[in-house]
């Protein structure tokens, strides 16, 4: 009455007819959530808690946001175990902060056993409303490694294809990076802890190139080495969508895209 006709028209705001959850069912969830789930289940989900819990899957998916709670995500990491992991980290790291004056820093590196992968049918272009597709089985035509060195002030990279990746070609390798960098550069290597890169051959080797100096990353530290960016990036931009016919054909496609990638690192031919 007080309001008149319009007070007619308008609804009122009434209470919702499920009362809400009191604060102890919310520190239930959390509670169990962050036990181990029963059975031989690795890991909660919202209908298995509802189960447990009494309450919806989507006030399990609510109570859940509101503390930041993912069990259905996992994230993998590795400690390195390495004793000298502090002080092969500042070396490295040294080397791409401030490397040494009129000396040459490389990341080096090996691709091991990239496929030669040839679809089992051809697939059909991209267009308006429809992605591009390829078959979900694929003929391998066997395998390639590629050796890399980054170059860490240009970016430029020295690659080279082999069949294998033993201490052999590694040192086959080494003597294509020596013929490429300018004499009388002092040539700081990044690697990793292969065996073959620390193979007797090597080091003997080494001996022999008194201008190389090696720097090995810890152990488990692989996303230390700048040249696994490269890799990722060839990986992605090369051989996770290709279709080769023969080894052959996937190294001339590498080889095409390091051309690629080192004119666009200096604006012009790699060497």
């Amino acid at each position: 009455m007080r309001e008149g006709f319009f007070g007619l028209l308008r609804d009122k705001t009434r209470p919702s007819r499920i009362k809400p959850l009191g604060p102890h069912v919310a520190e239930r969830v959390v509670a169990l959530t962050l036990a181990d789930p029963p059975g031989e289940t690795t890991h909660w989900t919202a209908d298995a808690m509802a189960k447990t819990s009494g309450i919806s899957a989507s006030a399990v998916r609510r109570i859940w946001k509101a503390h930041g709670l993912q069990p259905h995500r996992v994230r993998q990491f590795k400690l390195s175990n390495d004793p000298k992991f502090t002080e092969k980290l500042r070396d490295v790291v040294g080397l791409y902060v401030n490397p040494p004056a009129h000396a040459i820093v490389l990341s080096v590196d090996e691709k091991s056993q990239i496929q030669a992968l040839d679809r089992t049918q051809p697939g059909l272009p991209m267009k308006k409303g429809r992605l591009g597709t390829m078959t979900h089985d694929y003929k391998r035509n066997g395998t390639t490694t590629l050796f890399a060195a980054l170059n860490v002030l240009d970016g430029t990279v020295i690659g080279q294809n082999m069949q294998r990746h033993r201490h052999q070609e590694f040192i086959r390798f080494l003597n294509a990076i020596n013929a490429q960098v300018p004499a009388g550069k002092a040539v700081h290597v990044i690697l990793d802890n292969y065996a073959a890169h620390k193979h007797p051959k090597v080091m003997q080797w080494l001996m022999r190139n008194q201008r190389f100096t090696f720097h090995f990353t810890p152990t488990s530290c692989s996303w230390l080495n700048a040249v696994e960016g490269f890799f990722a990036k060839l990986a992605k931009r090369i051989l996770k969508r290709g279709v080769f016919v023969s080894v052959v054909d996937l190294q001339a496609a590498i080889n095409r895209f390091l051309k690629e990638h080192c004119r666009s690192a200096c604006k012009i031919d790699p060497v």
